[in-house]
């Protein structure tokens, strides 16, 4: 049966040390244990279980997200995230402090401390992997969403909602009557030569003042916005698709950072076994009692095998 590292590294240090520098090593040791066994999975993954409810569909494509974001900040998933994110901030802040000590530290303290910051940055690790699996499940229960949603609307033939739909029909016949009612107005009306306008004219010229305000607000409210792509409005259907792909995007994104904790935990390790290694050539370099084992040309197949 091959052994584990953390059996190579216990068999390295099987000789005689001092008390205090055989801490220091098995200390080392089971840091490498603890990175050469498989990373727990959570127990329970906090939910969110969102659905693609009748009042989704019909509302205007900027404010789908917008309501699916803010159900999110009301579940337990968000709540998980946000406290891992706390955590990963104090571990940064663990770490800089660490590495700060350990360069000004010498001897054992030095080695207590370099030992430390090698632990703190498996925990580390540790909490971005928690973090990816919650930010996976977020990113995928949003996709899921929105296949859904759109689902809905292609079964549909829709790409708004009737009432929506109902309503821009209204504004664009109600912008095209007021244009028309412009241009058959007597425009002498508003360039009268004489010294007194009619007071007819006033009040009209004030209340197509007031129409054409009261145009561009409705325009302009955020519930009357389409969703853009460079510029160009974007039907609801292609405003979920857009959403999928980001969400699709950042998956891939996901993908990536978790090849880069694969290769941070590899430095972490290598990082624990230089220092296990070093540990153990400064304890053999302090023994001189006349043992056999104590001899670092004793010790030199431990530090060659490879099986």
């Amino acid at each position: 049966m091959p052994l584990t590292i953390g059996d190579k590294v216990m068999n390295r240090f099987s000789f005689h040390q001092g008390p205090r520098s055989r801490a220091l090593i098995l200390g080392a040791a089971a840091l490498l244990l603890s990175l050469s066994a498989t990373a727990p999975t959570l127990a329970e993954t906090p939910n969110w279980q969102p659905s693609a409810s009748e009042r989704l569909v019909k509302l205007p494509g900027t404010y789908i997200k917008k309501a699916i974001d803010q159900d999110f900040q009301g579940s337990a998933l968000a709540t998980a995230l946000g406290d891992v994110g706390t955590r990963i901030g104090n571990k940064t802040q663990t770490l800089e402090d660490l590495r700060s000590a350990a360069e000004r530290a010498d001897g054992e303290a030095r080695n207590e401390l370099q030992q430390q910051f090698l632990a703190e940055k498996q925990g580390y690790i540790k909490l971005m992997g928690e973090r990816q699996d919650l930010r996976r499940k977020q990113i995928k229960t949003k996709v899921h969403l929105y296949e859904a949603l759109l689902r809905k609307l292609e079964r549909r033939g829709e790409g708004a909602s009737q009432a929506m739909e109902a309503l821009a029909k209204n504004q664009e016949a109600a912008k095209q009557r007021f244009a028309d009612s412009v241009a058959t107005v007597d425009m002498k009306l508003f360039n009268s030569t004489t010294a007194t306008e009619s007071k007819y004219g006033k009040e009209y010229a004030k209340n197509m003042a007031a129409i054409e305000r009261l145009v561009a607000a409705i325009d302009a409210h955020p519930m009357n916005v389409q969703p853009e792509f460079d510029g160009q409005p974007m039907s609801k259907q292609d405003y979920l698709r857009q959403l999928i792909a980001e969400g699709e995007s950042g998956l891939a994104v996901l993908d990536q950072e978790e090849n880069i904790l694969g290769y941070m935990a590899k430095l972490v390790a290598l990082d624990a076994m230089a220092l296990s290694e070093g540990l153990a050539d400064d304890a053999l370099a302090l023994s001189d009692d006349g043992d056999e084992l104590s001899s670092p040309a004793s010790a030199v197949d431990f530090f060659i095998t490879r099986n």
